[in-house]
């Protein structure tokens, strides 16, 4: 069965062989008019991507091809880990070394990237971090992403990751639940893609309520509700807590405020996500999006008189959401 590391693309190389490797792929003859790719390359960070076992080849492929466009606009060394399944007969890491170079407006525009995947069988896991600590340019921060590991708590074995990682980034809409609780070393550093996707939706709600003021906002408010579509019960979830989070910060307690509750959209809502706001009279407040076509409008009376105002919206990408995870 094909494996995320015999997915993903690269030159296989012995691990003692990963950095001589890395410097034959930038070796080049420039001649007259040229310049090698070596010039190209500066990289700014390191990106780790650590995918769990549940990872099929395409979604390492997806991740990978993410992490790649990323780097289009932020040069970084990426570094791929992917475990074995315990009880194998093979316990050697095996690696890939891989470059790429993006062309700008014109040919002298350049940016070149590298990328190592390692393969790693999970019973000598407490020999990856000395060989990572190795692969990384160590006077560049490192951003540790996970993605899909099975077992949260694996991941705090891996201590010199998440000690030396400027940002831990995970993504709770693919992760088992306990991710959201489990105590992680330096938590000021944790990051949901999640949160970071619905950057749109969050400027967007909070420019539109902006306009009012906080007591009209919170003034009789007694229900606030998310609804979403298939697929979207993270986006609700993170929206409803960003919303509460707000509302409190407008005056609305936290104990004993408005009540607020996640349902699912009803069978054949053209709309993705909504939340909507009601209050103890004739007030309210809606805002409703359809991602699929990039709309969403809102709804609201909170003035009195009614308003409707339509606008574009949608998710960021994965590598848009990750240079939100990482930079803010």
């Amino acid at each position: 069965m094909t494996s995320v590391f015999d997915a993903l693309p690269g030159l296989q190389v012995p691990v003692s062989g990963i950095a001589p490797g890395l410097a034959r792929l930038w070796e080049g003859e420039p001649g007259e008019g040229n310049r090698a790719p070596s010039e190209f390359r500066a990289s700014q960070m390191n990106l780790v991507l650590h995918v769990g076992l549940p990872t099929t080849p395409d979604d390492g492929m997806a991740q990978f091809n993410a992490a790649v466009r990323f780097t289009q606009r932020y040069p970084a060394r990426i570094l791929v880990l992917c475990p074995r399944a315990e009880g194998g007969s093979e316990l050697a890491m095996r690696a890939k070394i891989y470059s790429e170079c993006f062309i700008g407006k014109s040919r002298h525009e350049m940016s070149c990237i590298e990328a190592v995947v390692l393969s790693y069988p999970q019973e000598r896991r407490e020999f990856l971090e000395d060989q990572v600590s190795i692969i990384v340019e160590t006077d560049l921060p490192i951003y540790y992403w996970v993605h899909r590991m099975s077992q949260v708590h694996k991941i705090a074995t891996y201590q010199w990751l998440l000690r030396n990682s400027n940002r831990f980034l995970i993504d709770t809409a693919v992760s088992t639940p306990e991710a959201r609780t489990f105590a992680w070393p330096r938590p000021d550093g944790f990051r949901d893609l999640v949160h970071a996707r619905l950057l749109p939706v969050r400027q967007s709600i909070g420019q539109f309520l902006s306009a009012y003021p906080p007591a009209t906002i919170v003034r009789g408010l007694q229900k606030v509700t998310v609804a979403s579509g298939p697929g979207l019960a993270a986006e609700a979830r993170v929206l409803l807590e960003w919303t509460a989070a707000r509302l409190e910060a407008c005056g609305v307690p936290a104990q004993g405020g408005a009540a607020c509750t996640i349902r699912p959209l009803a069978a054949g809502a053209t709309s993705s996500l909504e939340l909507s706001f009601a209050y103890d009279d004739s007030r309210r407040f809606l805002w409703r999006a359809d991602f699929a076509r990039g709309g969403a409008y809102f709804e609201s009376t909170l003035s009195g008189s009614r308003q409707i105002l339509p606008m574009t919206t949608g998710l960021l990408s994965t590598e848009a959401a990750l240079g939100e995870a990482i930079f803010y």
